[in-house]
């Protein structure tokens, strides 16, 4: 179990983030993955499970074993279906990595479908350009989106979120008032910015994003 303990431990690390957001991500309490760390105790197999779940982009296999790539990226990602009963809708539109300005004229109509496995609750996928967000999100990537609402966001999570004149792909967190929000990224050579809540349009929570293979 701490070979298994210590791979997570490097999923963490790949991600960007703490034993303890990783925790929340997964639904677990405060302390039960760090605590077995420290003390090279064992977890439920449970827990396991939610990893695997929550972070699909990871072999099931390297977690488990150690065997193979840590990231699925080594395999055929999926496939395309132009079938709309078949797969998640793929719109052909820029989330921008960084702050630039556009009209926000939204893609009405998918390209095609896609099926990438470990990805079934993603309601769209769509494209990423700039490099604010590397290197865990790259210029070219294509990015899992499902919608959510202003009141689901979790500080310190990646969102993909439609502005008035923005479309943008960053961490949010708390901004300096309650009628703003931070848009962090990760790239330290950007910068990063506030805008009020109130030029929202449409917000997504962003389930992971893969090369594009299409």
């Amino acid at each position: 179990m701490a070979k298994i303990l210590d791979r997570i431990s490097e999923i963490a690390a790949h991600e960007g983030i703490t034993i303890g957001a990783l925790e929340r991500n997964i639904g677990a309490s405060k302390g039960v993955l760090s605590r077995a760390i420290d003390k090279g105790t064992d977890i439920q197999a449970k827990w396991i499970v939610q990893v695997v779940e929550n972070y699909p982009q990871y072999s099931a296999q390297w977690l488990l074993t150690g065997e193979g790539s840590m990231l699925k990226k080594d395999e055929v990602p999926g496939k395309v279906s132009y079938d709309p009963k078949v797969g998640t809708p793929y719109f052909d539109v820029d989330f921008i990595g960084g702050f630039s300005e556009i009209f926000n004229d939204q893609t009405t109509l998918p390209a095609c479908n896609i099926l990438v496995p470990g990805f079934e609750k993603a309601s769209v996928w769509c494209n990423v350009t700039g490099h604010s967000m590397e290197p865990k999100i790259n210029h070219g990537d294509i990015i899992a989106l499902r919608e959510c609402s202003i009141n689901d966001i979790q500080y310190g999570e990646i969102y993909a979120v439609v502005l008035d004149t923005i479309r943008t792909i960053k961490i949010l967190r708390r901004g300096s008032g309650s009628d703003v929000l931070r848009y962090v990224p990760i790239n330290q050579d950007f910068d990063e910015q506030e805008f009020p809540i109130s030029r929202i349009i449409r917000v997504f929570e962003v389930l992971g994003s893969i090369a594009r293979f299409f």
